[in-house]
């Protein structure tokens, strides 16, 4: 157990050690933040959320399937479809409002579309 903290605690402070020695400069002019998050809102937006929208559909389906032509006179898998349904409608739902969190949140911040420039400006920094 020993040896498993000294492992952790000397990776961690090997991958530490740049940030505790102030080694990267701050350059105010540099974009990098602003780019980085304009690219994390456009790949949730055209990638990430499609993507889980459409798991949530096969779900849907498969609980369709389950429900209308797996189950039958199976009263077990009848039950077991209506819930994948319900499940899958709830995660519709949630994903379709943090879809709306997320695309409020650029709206306002002028990240609709992918485009960070001049949104924050040098003299905060």
């Amino acid at each position: 157990m020993i040896n498993k903290i000294k492992l952790f605690a000397s990776t961690a402070t090997l991958a530490l050690l740049p940030v505790v020695a102030a080694a990267q400069q701050f350059d105010p002019n540099d974009n990098g933040f602003r780019t980085l998050l304009g690219n994390i809102i456009g790949f949730t937006n055209t990638i990430l959320i499609p993507f889980i929208l459409g798991i949530g559909f096969l779900v849907f389906v498969w609980g369709m399937f389950r429900y209308f032509i797996a189950g039958g006179a199976n009263d077990e898998a009848k039950e077991q479809g209506k819930s994948l349904m319900v499940y899958a409608t709830l995660g519709f739902v949630l994903i379709i409002i943090f879809w709306g969190i997320v695309n409020l949140i650029a709206n306002s911040t002028g990240f609709a579309d992918g485009d960070a420039v001049g949104v924050i400006p040098n003299e905060v920094f």
